[in-house]
């Protein structure tokens, strides 16, 4: 669903994006040359490697319970809590059980 398609109308997240055994699966809800909002769902052991981004990402986790990294430090974010990933600043996600959450993404200059 395009985001033109998901404007001026509520959306409960946590029913926007469903889980797939064995993987994660994104959605995005906005993609523009400014920044990104994507909504994920991971399946329990499922993760994102270490890497890096040249601005900040906020995580704000939805439902369950994710396990962010964040230069080399564990953080456990649970439904409901916020973690920003600083510029430049190696991270990774890991889902010590099923957990969405949604990303978002603002460029700088």
């Amino acid at each position: 669903m395009s985001d033109e398609a998901i404007k001026s109308r509520a959306i409960k997240l946590s029913e926007f994006i469903d889980y797939s055994p064995g993987s994660i699966v994104s959605k995005a809800i906005v993609d523009k040359k400014a920044g990104t909002i994507t909504l994920f769902a991971f399946d329990r052991g499922q993760g994102l490697s270490e890497h890096s981004a040249p601005f900040d990402a906020v995580v704000q986790v939805i439902e369950g319970e994710a396990e962010v990294i964040i230069g080399g430090e564990v953080h456990r974010v649970r439904a409901g809590e916020i973690i920003i990933m600083p510029a430049d600043v190696p991270h990774a996600v890991k889902a010590p059980e099923q957990f969405k959450m949604l990303l978002v993404m603002i460029r700088s200059q």
